[in-house]
């Protein structure tokens, strides 16, 4: 009999928050964490605001001994390492100090690359021949599986530890996958979520796709326009979020606070066929990634009562909008409410799903919907499908029952997670 599988712990560093209870009034709000980046004016990159969590060196020190800090440049693993032990402590979890590891947990951590800061110290230093000097920790800032390295070790983990990477998918797919492995029997509980590192190292290829706003320079919050009219491209950002995911009978016999469950999900490609490519979706596979997610979870289309779409400020996002309604069948008054969190914080890139799962489970837990800001001008291809009152722009109060999230990325990767709210039945 497979396991149920819910959510007893949340962890996030946000452009527009950090911790879960400055992330969750942040949202509630409509407050931005975009910002005029000055450093990307300094490097003339067209696109010169930015999403960037603050985090400070008292913080850093809460999670990391100074010895840990010195010469330490992968915002990425900070970021997740934060992110991460935040939800361990929110999920009642003791961190332990004795020689046997939790043979029970583990975590799968996601992120698109790791430490470039430090790749970028390190190729000097070896053309300098300096190579010494590069310390003895810039394997493990600059290995894709940095971040849940550290996490295992901080936390003692002794199930699977290991990171994915899947572009702007990998957050959804890495609660997917933890998901999986505790429906199977094989953990008791994992860590999963995604981090991304912050910075023009990271952000400068896409400034040279032209994907990236340049609009809004002058009007940071402004510049993140999920389903606008005057939508010209997303802006840059980074973070992470984390989720503790648990056997239902673990958490019951713990008396933990459960958040929500996961009812079910589906990862798949467009194999860039058809309309897919390096950098388009798909969309004969974004709409069967959903309805499989559907029938994993054993719901129908009808019984959504939101949705928190990918929809990142791109001429994309009204293509998702028609994709939403061909998959679900729904159109007009009868879709789900939907929203985007990228018009408060941008695009968090590799940690944009699990930072964006994060508000979709403080939603139903909390029993609110959080408004899409800068779309006051709604795109006329979007309302071809569904009518304004179903894309909020003030914060609603509504008691939800499932909510689906989805992530679409680069390589033409899709994922989608329902998630209902927590009951006994």
């Amino acid at each position: 009999m497979k396991k149920r599988v819910v959510i007893t712990g949340l962890g996030v560093v946000a452009p527009n928050g950090v911790g879960v209870p400055t992330f969750t009034q942040a949202i509630q709000n409509g407050i931005s964490g975009i910002q005029h980046d000055p450093e990307l004016t300094r490097l003339d990159f067209s696109c010169q605001i930015s999403g960037k969590p603050s985090v400070s060196d008292e913080l850093a020190l809460e999670y990391f001994t100074s010895l840990e800090l010195r010469n330490f440049k992968a915002t990425g693993i900070l970021y997740g390492v934060i992110a991460g032990m935040e939800a361990w402590k929110n999920a009642g979890l003791t961190i332990e100090t004795n020689d046997v590891p939790d043979w029970e947990s583990g975590t799968i951590f996601g992120t698109g690359t790791s430490g470039i800061e430090k790749f970028r110290e390190s190729i000097y230093k070896i053309d300098d021949r300096q190579t010494r000097r590069l310390g003895s920790t810039a394997v493990a800032q600059t290995m894709n599986s940095g971040v849940s390295a550290y996490l295992g070790g901080k936390l003692g983990l002794g199930n699977q530890v290991t990171t994915n990477s899947s572009a702007c998918t990998t957050g959804a797919e890495s609660i997917l996958m933890g998901y999986e492995r505790i429906q199977s029997g094989l953990a008791k509980r994992m860590l999963v979520g995604s981090t991304s590192d912050s910075g023009p190292y990271i952000w400068g290829g896409f400034d040279a796709m032209k994907v990236c706003t340049f609009k809004h320079n002058d009007q940071p919050e402004r510049g993140s326009r999920p389903l606008s009219a005057t939508a010209s491209g997303f802006v840059p950002s980074s973070g992470a979020g984390a989720l503790v995911i648990e056997d239902l009978d673990s958490a019951l016999e713990r008396g933990a606070t459960i958040y929500g469950e996961i009812m079910g999900g589906n990862c798949n490609s467009g194999g860039q066929r058809g309309q897919g490519s390096m950098t388009a979706p798909n969309g004969i596979a974004v709409q069967k990634c959903i309805t499989d997610a559907l029938v994993n979870a054993g719901i129908a289309a009808t019984d959504l009562d939101a949705i928190n779409g990918h929809l990142t400020a791109t001429a994309k996002d009204a293509f998702e909008i028609e994709n939403w309604c061909q998959a679900l069948n729904l159109k007009g008054d009868d879709f789900p409410y939907i929203n985007s969190l990228k018009s408060m914080v941008g695009h968090c890139l590799s940690a944009a799903g699990s930072i964006e799962c994060v508000a979709t489970v403080l939603q139903l837990h909390h029993d609110f919907i959080f408004p899409n800001l800068n779309c006051e001008d709604l795109n006329p291809e979007v309302l071809e499908w569904i009518p304004t009152s179903r894309i909020p722009q003030l914060a609603l109060t509504k008691k939800m029952k499932y909510i689906a999230k989805a992530s679409f990325g680069f390589g033409d990767v899709n994922a989608c997670i329902v998630f209902k709210k927590w009951s006994t039945t």
